[in-house]
């Protein structure tokens, strides 16, 4: 069984970094994609980027490219989202979760989520 646990969110000022982890136990990241979503009070997941174990490629929402980077560590079976330049529209609870790729449309493991909050 495929178990994800994320960590690392917390509280930032705005304009600061966090860096989100994913760790994986139970299996590896091979051939996978791995996507990082999120989800604030009131409004509906949105998926905010994804990445490809297999061939690193990668996946940017909108309004995070240019901020945020997922990058994977294949011998630490962890996936991370670095997010940068972080402002108000960021603060959710962000997951984690395991596809075979990128584009597809079932995602059949997910982690608990960790909280990101935005300080002004």
């Amino acid at each position: 069984e495929v178990r994800l646990v994320e960590s690392g969110g917390g509280l930032v000022q705005a304009g600061g970094s966090l860096r989100l982890s994913c760790a994986a136990s139970g299996s590896t990241f091979d051939d996978s994609a791995i996507g990082w979503f999120r989800q604030a009070p009131g409004k509906e997941r949105e998926g905010v980027s994804c990445i490809s174990s297999s061939d690193g490629s990668t996946y940017y929402e909108g309004s995070v490219k240019g901020r945020f980077t997922i990058s994977i560590d294949n011998d630490k079976n962890t996936v991370y989202l670095h997010m940068n330049s972080l402002n108000p529209v960021d603060p959710a609870v962000y997951y984690c979760a395991a596809t075979t790729y990128c584009s597809g449309s079932h995602w059949g493991y997910w982690g608990q989520g960790t909280q990101v909050t935005v300080s002004s």
